[in-house]
């Protein structure tokens, strides 16, 4: 998973995704726009989507970090062979 920023809101999920050297703003699965830095791409989606009520600041979006899940082990084969027969 890359790094992003998300805020939730009632009508969509906005996340603001890091991808390479740029930023992509996304509402659901919808780009906006790629940017060149993460605060770009909040000043634009705050301007294109103002009924969405976003956060100004970035530090106000929860961030998740690159490969969240990047620090466990992977499954056991035991663990794959059970799941291979619960399907």
């Amino acid at each position: 998973m890359q790094a992003q920023y998300v805020h939730t809101a009632s009508e969509a999920l906005y996340r603001i995704v890091s991808h390479g050297h740029r930023w992509r703003a996304l509402r659901d699965q919808q780009e906006i726009g790629r940017f060149d830095t993460a605060d770009e791409a909040v000043r634009s989606l705050r301007d294109s989507q103002p009924l969405a009520r976003l956060p100004r600041r970035l530090v106000d979006w929860r961030f998740l970090p690159a490969a969240a899940l990047a620090h466990l082990a992977p499954p056991t084969a035991a663990t794959m062979a059970r799941l291979a027969t619960a399907a």
